[in-house]
């Protein structure tokens, strides 16, 4: 077998150490993906290399996102959109005659 040293595999878990992620409060076995519940609280869990520990609550979806991506919103920049003037591009659909 393949595997890894055990000092690589203790490098990559304690690289994810303080990592932060959300989980939708709901209730029962219900959906629990992001997109499908937006308004649903979320916990913010916390990794400690052994466990998801509890860290903080978020009220919905785009409260947890600020949460867990602050630098996200500073640097997003609106991208120009590609200018498609005429031509004769390999995707483009041929004149009819």
């Amino acid at each position: 077998m393949d595997d890894e040293p055990l000092s690589q595999w203790a490098e990559r878990r304690d690289a994810r150490i303080g990592q932060l992620r959300a989980v939708p409060l709901v209730t029962g076995d219900g959906p629990r993906a992001s997109h499908l519940n937006p308004d649903a609280p979320r916990a913010i869990q916390r990794w400690n290399g052994h466990l998801w520990e509890a860290h903080g609550f978020a009220a919905n979806l785009a409260e947890a996102r600020r949460i867990l991506f602050p630098h996200a919103e500073a640097t997003a920049t609106p991208e120009a959109s590609p200018n498609l003037g005429p031509g004769t591009g390999r995707h483009r659909k041929p004149p009819t005659p």
